[in-house]
């Protein structure tokens, strides 16, 4: 099913996940607007198709409310969502017991607070349009349960929470919510995460999937475009792991 035409926010578009779904998206026909609180104009650039980019810090109810309406004033309209936004790279893993007091509350204000806020701006407006598709990135860390970081593993965890409870509550209003679990997926913030631990992390990784081999951010961008499409119109709720077979339910 296209996505031409659709109207679609991006959060932390910047770089990474975000930035592909920003281009393959926009190039696949739909109108993006991509947010980050680092210059997105890469990606805007990449997506063409009249993307435009806006600042955003996804803490910042104000901000999230601010590229909705830009969203409404430019194109009248908001038919998806994809909550990418995360605080990832920037984390420090160890034991649950020596995470610091600061790193916890950073993840859960930007992976589970920004989701809130960027969904309570734009459902306004895909009311408002007839209906919509919100998608929040979880992660396998959720589904699986990854140890050593239970900072950014609780937060994805929530992220799923999230997204079963708002279907919930939005499917009268025909807007979809689901989310995506991938792997380690090979971008910027994976190599962040796991520094000079990175080559071993990858394997150890790889050797739990079914396909093995690294997720790369094109990986994703298909379940993204079903998920934001009309031939997903009737799922709604759903955790899609994308996760080359690790986690089976």
């Amino acid at each position: 099913m296209s996505i031409a035409g659709k109207v679609v926010l991006i959060t932390g578009a910047a770089r990474g996940l975000g930035f592909e779904y920003a281009a393959s998206l926009g190039q696949a026909g739909a109108h993006v607007v991509a947010g980050d609180v680092a210059d997105c104009s890469a990606a805007v650039e990449a997506a063409g198709n009249g993307a435009f980019g806006v600042m955003l810090d996804v803490t910042d109810v104000a901000s999230a409310d601010s590229m909705a309406e830009r969203a409404m004033e430019r194109f009248g309209r908001i038919d998806a969502l994809v909550n990418n936004a995360a605080l990832y790279g920037a984390l420090r893993g160890g034991r649950f017991n020596q995470i610091p007091e600061a790193d916890w509350d950073a993840a859960m204000a930007v992976n589970v607070k920004g989701i809130w806020n960027c969904c309570k701006a734009v459902v306004p407006g895909m009311r408002q349009s007839g209906g919509g598709s919100i998608v929040n990135i979880a992660s396998l860390a959720a589904t699986y349960g990854m140890p050593f970081a239970l900072h950014y593993t609780t937060s994805k965890a929530a992220v799923i929470g999230l997204t079963r409870g708002l279907a919930r509550e939005l499917g009268r209003d025909s807007i979809r919510v689901n989310a995506v679990a991938p792997s380690a997926v090979m971008t910027e913030g994976t190599v962040e995460f796991l520094g000079e631990k990175l080559d071993r992390g990858l394997e150890v990784i790889r050797s739990g999937q079914s396909i093995q081999r690294t997720l790369e951010p094109a990986d994703l961008v298909g379940t993204i475009a079903w998920l934001i499409g009309d031939g997903s119109k009737f799922v709604t709720g759903q955790t899609i792991a994308v996760d080359g077979g690790t986690v089976m339910l």
